[in-house]
């Protein structure tokens, strides 16, 4: 698929952008269906785009805000993505729909997410890593092969903990993408992620639209 790139210097000028893209997304889904359907990622990246975010003119009251992956972990275990998406979002929080990650049985736990999922995200925010991961499908895990529902687990732990993820057919649901890229440890990935490289997990991601913002470090041809 083809993805629009923005290249910024620092992550100030990148997570301010990123932050009114969204906000400009929400607008026009309210005004045409009614509710803003935004799914976010994990990581330390967003936290700032999170945080602009609730300065600025977004209909809350009609935004729904979905995970895009998380940690199997007690509810309020800090490695949890949800703890450092709540905080950030401050007073909105209780927007967020939480990946029940703490269930008993996380199989039904997933298919449970899945199917509340509406069939349009109006927008998926995603991240990559050095080893070309997003969400959470990770390298060599079979999650990569599932295409009978949008929400499954990792097989395996990966960094530590088993994972509840989108999968691609979940992503497929997003009416544009929004990547968020920093830093020289991404480059290589990026570089992989804009040629669309089955190689790794992020190359194999397909959506309506997909914008990247990037900052000069994890940009291709920066030294």
């Amino acid at each position: 698929m083809q993805h629009e790139l923005i290249v910024f210097d620092d992550l100030d000028a990148l997570s301010a952008a990123a932050a009114r893209f969204v906000a400009d997304r929400a607008l026009e889904a309210v005004e045409r269906d009614g509710t803003f359907h935004l799914a976010l990622s994990g990581g330390r990246s967003p936290w700032r785009m999170f945080e602009v975010l609730t300065t600025l003119d977004v209909p809350w009251e009609r935004t729904v805000v979905w995970q895009v992956d998380e940690r199997v972990a007690p509810r309020n275990d800090p490695e949890r993505n949800l703890a450092h998406l709540q905080a950030a979002l401050g007073a909105h929080a209780d927007r967020v729909r939480p990946m029940p990650v703490d269930e008993a049985d996380l199989g039904a736990a997933a298919v449970r997410y899945g199917a509340a999922l509406p069939v349009e995200l109006h927008v998926v925010h995603l991240g990559i890593g050095p080893d070309g991961h997003t969400a959470s499908l990770v390298p060599g895990d079979p999650v990569l092969d599932v295409e009978d529902r949008p929400v499954a687990l990792t097989s395996g732990p990966y960094e530590g903990r088993r994972r509840m993820t989108l999968t691609y057919p979940g992503i497929r649901r997003a009416r544009q993408l929004l990547w968020l890229v920093t830093g020289e440890d991404k480059r290589t990935a990026l570089t992989k992620l804009l040629a669309a490289d089955p190689a790794i997990p992020a190359g194999r991601v397909e959506a309506a639209s997909s914008m990247v913002m990037a900052d000069r470090a994890a940009a291709p041809g920066s030294s």
